[in-house]
Parts: structure tokens; sequence; C-alpha cells
């Protein structure tokens, strides 16, 4: 009797389900590529889903503390979580974690990927690639450049760029990407690699100056800009990539009602145009299929961390 109660209940349950707003955790703070997109896509997904998605910044140690928050979040299917490239990142950097990455969540889909883009001080006499480099190397351990933590994709970037080029640059990390923009264009930072959505606005403005973009091939809302690649470092790419994925031990009948919700929400002409707008790209998944990509990521972070010498500092 007990049993068959319970059933019932369970069973009211997933009928009634969505029946309250949810929450959508982003690692990162306003300013983040995380934040901007993640706030477009949680405005679509509400109006497929039929629920409010109250976003919850929770920045810190490169989406450690957001993620950790997420890991020991109820799993009743009201916690969402921007599942991205830092948790391909910081396994390679950490040896430990108060969480697992693969234990700790069920991943839903990849739906956004971007390039990063190497800015630097406008007033910096350096118009390209070669010239950075050249410059840095006049002047080892002179600049500085700026991340949105240890362990995310602006510092392995750089990290990266450096054990290559062999250039000596000052990491500062900041608790919101915006500060290192901010800091930049101000003259304080020489230079970063940041998520393209970000720095975009100030660089069409002028206040800063992109020298290059990480993707194989140039992004198209800045197609006047090359890329690390095209400038003269061979097998340089860098794709930055958000996903969603729930806590460990939510019920099934939820994750499929919020993976179908994302697959709308991704099909929308208005969502890809304004995803488009902000140097995105859509980018649809099943579970499995996102399983997959996150274990082939985790595996290109190991080895680039391995080359790029990076630590925890």
């Amino acid at each position: 009797m007990v049993s068959l109660m319970m059933c019932a209940v369970a069973t009211h349950a997933a009928e009634a389900y969505p029946s309250k707003p949810a929450r959508l955790i982003l690692p990162f703070g306003p300013g983040a590529s995380t934040d901007i997109i993640g706030r477009i896509f949680a405005q679509q997904f509400s109006e497929a889903w039929g629920q409010t998605v109250v976003v919850d910044n929770r920045p810190g140690a490169a989406g450690i503390l957001g993620t950790e928050l997420a890991s020991k979040a109820v799993p009743d299917g009201y916690t969402i979580f921007t599942y991205g490239i830092n948790q391909a990142i910081t396994p390679a950097l950490y040896s430990k974690l108060p969480y697992d990455p693969q234990r700790d969540f069920i991943p839903l889909s990849l739906y956004a990927t971007m390039p990063n883009i190497l800015c630097v001080y406008p007033k910096l006499p350096a118009q390209n690639v070669a010239e950075f480099i050249k410059l840095a190397k006049a002047n080892p351990g002179k600049f500085k450049y700026a991340s949105s933590g240890i362990g995310a994709s602006p510092h392995l970037s750089m990290e990266l760029f450096k054990s290559i080029t062999g250039i000596d640059l000052v990491h500062v990390p900041y608790k919101v990407a915006s500060q290192g923009y901010a800091e930049t264009i101000a003259g304080e930072i020489q230079a970063f690699f940041f998520n393209l959505p970000g720095p975009m606005p100030h660089v069409k403005a002028g206040r800063l100056r992109a020298l290059a973009v990480t993707s194989a091939k140039r992004a198209e809302q800045v197609p006047e800009i090359p890329t690390i690649m095209e400038s003269g470092i061979p097998d340089f790419e860098v794709t930055v990539w958000q996903g969603y994925a729930m806590p460990k031990g939510t019920a099934k009948a939820y994750l499929a009602n919020i993976h179908a919700a994302m697959m709308k929400a991704l099909a929308s002409p208005e969502l890809k145009k304004r995803f488009f707008d902000n140097g995105v790209a859509a980018a649809p998944q099943t579970p499995d299929e996102f399983v997959k990509f996150i274990n082939v990521e985790r595996a290109k972070w190991k080895k680039a961390v391995a080359i790029s010498g990076a630590k925890v500092e």
C-alpha cells in the first residue's frame, strides 16, 4: 500500500512538473559570456518551458564556487547548471575539487559555442599578433594579462599561447570578467584572452584593440580579425563551449522535460539571431552526444595543461 501511494505521489509530481520557477546557476559573474548568453537563453527557455528561470550568478575560483553549489543542490528538477569548458579544464589543474564534475552532474546538452579573442590595451604599440609577441619578448615579465580566474579558458588560452611563443606575462585573475576589460581599457593590464561576447562591444567601440580570435575560422561577427593560426601560430584552436546539466539524482522525467524545452528554445530564430549578434552559435545535442563531447574536451585540455605547464598559483 505504501509503495502504491508513493508511486501515485511520484506520478502526480511528474504530471504537474514544472509547477514553479527554476534556478539557473551561472558559475561566473555579470559581464562574462556565461552571463550574457545565459540570460538570453533563460528568457527563451522560460517561454518554452512555461515557467520563469531565475538567473543566479555565483562567481569565484574560475567557476569552482558555483559548481560546488550546484553539485549540492537538491535534485528536484528546479536547479539547472551552466556546465561549460571550465569543467573540462579544472580537473587537469587541481588535484582535488570539492565535487566530481563527472559523478555529480547529469549533462543535458551543449547550447552555445564561441571563440576567445586576444585583445590588448589600445595604446600598446602592437597592431597584430607578431608585433605583440615581439614587444612582449622585449619586455619580459613587464606586461600583465587578465583572466576570469585560474583554470578558466581565458587563463589556459594565454598560458598555452605563452608556452608556444616563449613570452613572459604576469597573470592577474579577476573574479568578474568585466573587471579585466575595464583594467585593460585603462592600461593597467596589457592583454587578455576572453570569450568573444564580453569584449566585442568594446572592440567595436575602439576601447580595446583585437589582434586575433582562437577559432579555426574567422568569427562572422568580426570578420576583419584574423585567427591565431592565420597569425603564424599553427594548430592553435580554442572553442569555448557552454551547456546545461542538472544535479545527480534528478528524475529522468524531469531531465527529458527540460531537454525538450532546451531543444525548442535553441530552434527559435529569435534566439539564434540574438546568439549570433553576441558572437555565439547555438549548438543543440542529445545528452549522449554531450557526454561524448565532454569526454573529448577533458582529454584535450589535460594535454593542453601539460603542454602549457600551467599550475594552480
